[in-house]
């Protein structure tokens, strides 16, 4: 029989799994937590008006659109949703009424309702509104060739309802491809928001938007700037999402933010229940991914007023 003698020395903590993979991924967790609150942003100045566009679709158009606004709406921000794409997934997920007889988006853009007839206040925040898309707006791509100024629609209105309704940030959430509703957007906003996922085929396509908004800015536009690059569904476990974020920072060092979206069963969920991440469960990492992203946005705008002053 063997008898094991007794010692002194400390167990490692790994024997116990204190120091394993995911012990880290939660204690990281953690201090970045604690990090965002102690986080103080301003927003000063005109409105931010970001157009949220990619041509590819599921890359977490939508999803990034909503839960940077409520992220955004969470550090102060008066913020407001346009939600431009037929399907209406971004008025859903602010929870916000969207049925067929609904004043929407599509009332603005054909029929020239005043925006302010049509905004409605997210039951998430008092700071998070939302323009919201019906299932009539899948045929206004048609409706607006007719129309005078069919690029300039969404631009005029939007402009007329901001005198009125000072808002910090706004966010337009479009449809994956480039027609008449994209292209108002484009016009619309002052800043692109691109988020690319960290996947093989992430830039295909990339170079065609890349060329979309540079006639934009040349024929219809000249402001309109890519100011942001988000990556989505990054997976720090593979090579590959590891390799798509080297080479979107090599290509765009000013544009791509330090901060990338995992993937993440809470923010599959939080639309479900007619909520953002932030709201569904503020605490699960990607949560905290989407309110550093929020900060981070802030905080370069602060610094490039500081540069430019």
């Amino acid at each position: 029989m063997f008898h094991v003698k007794p010692t002194d020395k400390a167990v490692p903590n790994s024997d116990f799994g204190m120091d394993t993979p995911l012990a880290r991924e939660l204690a990281d967790l953690s201090s970045r937590r604690k990090a965002l609150n102690d986080v103080s942003v301003s927003f000063e100045g005109s409105p931010r008006v970001f157009t949220v566009s990619n041509q590819k679709g599921g890359v977490g158009k939508t999803t990034t659109a909503v839960n940077l606004a409520s992220a955004l709406a969470d550090l102060g921000a008066q913020v407001l949703v346009v939600d431009l794409d037929p399907q209406g997934n971004a008025s859903t997920a602010l929870g916000v009424k969207h049925t067929a007889d609904t004043a929407s988006i599509y009332d603005v853009l054909i029929d020239e309702r005043p925006f302010a007839e049509v905004v409605q206040q997210s039951p998430e925040s008092p700071n998070l509104f939302c323009a919201p898309s019906t299932i009539h707006l899948a045929g206004a791509e048609i409706e607006l060739v007719s129309q005078v100024a069919r690029e300039f629609r969404l631009r005029r209105a939007l402009q007329s309802y901001l005198k009125d309704n000072p808002k910090d940030i706004v966010i337009i959430d479009c449809p994956p491809s480039l027609g008449l509703l994209t292209i108002n957007a484009f016009t619309a906003a002052s800043e692109v928001l691109i988020p690319i996922q960290a996947e093989y085929y992430a830039l295909e396509g990339l170079s065609q938007l890349l060329g979309s908004i540079q006639m934009i800015q040349k024929h219809l536009n000249p402001e309109l700037q890519l100011s942001t690059i988000l990556l989505t569904m990054f997976d720090a476990r593979t090579r590959l999402s590891q390799q798509v974020s080297d080479e979107v920072r090599a290509h765009f060092p000013d544009q791509a933010l330090k901060a990338v979206i995992p993937r993440s069963v809470r923010v599959s969920e939080a639309p479900s229940f007619g909520q953002t991440v932030i709201n569904y469960d503020g605490t699960s990492a990607g949560a905290v991914a989407y309110r550093e992203a929020a900060v981070e946005i802030a905080q370069r705008h602060t610094a490039a007023q500081k540069q430019g002053a």
